[in-house]
């Protein structure tokens, strides 16, 4: 690549000759980035190449602020209404892609998204309903404005370290990404996507599958304070209704260490609540955004730390079935170890209906250290609820403490879906409520100190068979 005029000094510009040597080899070729930081506004990846970053090679994204240039201008999204501004844009990124086939992005070496944003506008749909979570409530409007800056305040700006649209057979592996804004990778109606052997640490998303079929996440760390670490949604970014299906998640780390602290080795605990002022996130979740289906996803062999815990969620039309998720080591969860929720929440076109939640296999886990306010939840509705569900092999132990409430939680059909959302669960270890076909096979429950709740609650809950 350097014979293309590439410095690699991190303060040259060396855009226009990283775009030149892909340009290069489009057809057929490798662009190899030697050790050094190489400081870039948008590369415009073409079918047919790979980037190989050697071990001490970066690419470090270019601060328009500082450098004097400009990352490509967000394109027109016919998804814009109903997803905000990270989800429906992928051009305004450091790496981007769309339309394109048989493409690799390999290390060891690196990405530092030092001048990008994690920031950008919310969704502009009307309604408005369930668009936050709950936890959200109590901030000002200029703290959500600091969230979610104007379009207007975007152009030029990049808020996303790799992002692919409409690609196909895509390698991304041994990569160290860090700092990457919005999202580190964002792939959005993919098909045949690897994402291997990764270590991310970053300030909001990690690795989001929009609309995106026969994917694999494997062996990859993702460490996520402020949002999901691994997540895989079905929204209208595209413009259509496209589903998720044939993904696999495998032996991965999940994380909400605070920032950096991954990588360094230091796993820091400075951090206590992320911006929607619940406690650290770094889960794995299917939803929020489902308007398109979820059909046979597995998640297995994974380690949750200072996370979140698994969350399965549909509030916008679609249907999650056919999902197994197994031999999950969760450590100091910071909500529920498991959430699996079915709301009306409906954010899409009129007639967006509710969805549904079909056999689900949830075996062999074990969490500890769990916060005392919220037990493991299934929370449907009262006309619509979840169904065949099985639980399998599944020890809880919670930090204990909670009191009897004196109120019942309300149904929340419209909330955005957190397991925060209904305040401290009226048990401790299990609540399920509007379940049909549920199987419980092999629970234990635990508490460091003693709990006044019921350890487990069935509200209209039937069991399977």
């Amino acid at each position: 690549m350097h014979d293309h005029g590439a410095v690699g000094d991190g303060r040259t510009l060396d855009t226009a000759a990283i775009n030149s040597a892909i340009a290069a080899a489009a057809g057929g070729g490798t662009v190899v980035f030697l050790p050094g930081r190489y400081l870039s506004f948008s590369i415009r990846l073409q079918s047919n190449i790979t980037l190989l970053l050697e071990e001490g090679a970066t690419i470090v994204a270019a601060d328009p602020a500082r450098h004097g240039g400009a990352y490509d201008p967000p394109e027109d999204g016919a998804g814009l209404l109903y997803q905000d501004f990270g989800h429906s844009h992928w051009h305004n990124s450091l790496i981007w892609g769309e339309n394109i086939e048989h493409v690799a992005i390999l290390g060891p070496g690196a990405i530092d998204g030092e001048g990008l944003t994690r920031d950008g506008p919310g969704a502009r749909w009307t309604a408005q309903t369930g668009e936050r979570p709950l936890s959200m409530a109590g901030m000002s409007d200029a703290e959500i404005a600091d969230l979610e800056p104007p379009a207007e305040a975007m152009i030029g700006r990049g808020n996303k370290a790799i992002a692919l649209k409409h690609c196909r057979d895509i390698q991304i592996a041994d990569l160290t990404i860090t700092r990457a804004g919005h999202f580190a990778i964002l792939a959005s109606g993919c098909e045949d996507i690897a994402i291997r052997d990764c270590m991310i640490d970053t300030n909001r998303d990690g690795i989001d599958l929009d609309c995106t079929s026969r994917a694999v996440i494997e062996r990859c760390r993702v460490n996520t304070p402020n949002d999901d670490a691994i997540c895989i949604k079905s929204s209208l970014a595209l413009g259509e209704i496209r589903h998720s299906e044939d993904i696999a998640i495998r032996d991965c780390v999940v994380s909400g260490w605070d920032e950096r602290t991954m990588l360094d080795g230091s796993y820091g605990r400075t951090q206590h609540l992320a911006p929607d002022r619940d406690r650290v996130t770094g889960r794995i979740k299917i939803g929020t955004e489902s308007n398109g289906d979820f059909r046979h996803i597995t998640i297995e062999r994974c380690r949750f730390e200072r996370s979140r815990g698994l969350a399965i969620e549909t509030v916008d039309g679609g249907t999650i079935e056919d999902m197994t998720a197994c031999d999950l080591d969760m450590e100091d969860v910071t909500t529920a170890p498991l959430f699996i929720r079915l709301g009306d929440r409906g954010r899409g076109p009129s007639g967006t209906g509710v969805g549904a939640i079909r056999r689900i296999t949830i075996q062999r886990v074990c969490a500890t250290g769990i916060d005392p306010r919220y037990a493991a939840t299934l929370a449907a509705l009262p006309d619509h609820r979840i169904e065949d569900v099985t639980l399998r092999d599944i020890t809880l132990s919670y930090l204990g403490g909670g009191t009897v409430r004196d109120d019942a939680p309300a149904l929340l059909a419209t909330a955005y879906p957190e397991p925060s959302m209904f305040g401290s669960t009226p048990a401790w270890g299990l609540w399920c409520r509007h379940v049909r076909g549920l199987v419980v096979d092999g629970l234990t429950l635990r508490t460091d100190t003693p709990d006044a709740r019921a350890p487990i609650l069935y509200e209209d809950t039937e069991p399977s068979g």
